[in-house]
C-alpha cells in the first residue's frame, strides 16, 4: 500500500509511526535507515569496534528480534526508545532532521 504522505499531514509525529498505525497488527522496528545503502555494505567492524544501528519501535519484543539481528551481522545496535520519541532522532523530514541521521558512529566495547 504506498503512500505520499506531506510532513504537514503527520501532525509533528514520526513517520514511521504514521505507517505502524496505516498497517495494524504489524510489528514495526525502524532500523538501519539512518545510514546510507553505502555505508551498510561495509564490514560493520571498523578499528577495533562496530558500527552502530540505531532502532526505535513501540514493540518491545520486535526490538529485541531485530537487535540479535543486527549483532549477528556485526553491528552495534543501539535502542532509541519509542517511534515518537526515538524515530524521530533518526528521522529525515522535510526540512526539519533528526539529530542522528546520517550519522556514522563506531561503538568501542571497553
Amino acid at each position: 500500500m504506498p503512500t505520499a504522505c506531506p510532513p504537514e499531514d503527520l501532525v509533528g509525529q514520526p513517520s514511521s509511526k504514521f505507517v505502524a498505525q496505516a498497517f495494524r497488527g504489524a510489528r514495526l522496528v525502524k532500523g538501519f535507515n539512518h545510514l546510507g545503502a553505502a555505508v551498510l555494505a561495509q564490514d560493520p567492524a571498523v578499528q577495533g569496534g562496530r558500527r552502530v544501528v540505531f532502532l526505535a519501535s513501540d514493540d518491545d519484543a520486535a526490538a529485541a528480534e531485530i537487535d540479535t539481528l543486527a549483532e549477528n551481522l556485526g553491528f552495534a545496535p543501539i535502542k532509541l526508545g519509542g517511534l515518537a520519541e526515538g524515530g524521530l532522532l533518526v528521522q529525515a523530514r522535510g526540512k526539519s532532521w533528526g539529530h542522528l541521521i546520517f550519522k556514522d558512529l563506531v561503538k568501542f566495547d571497553g
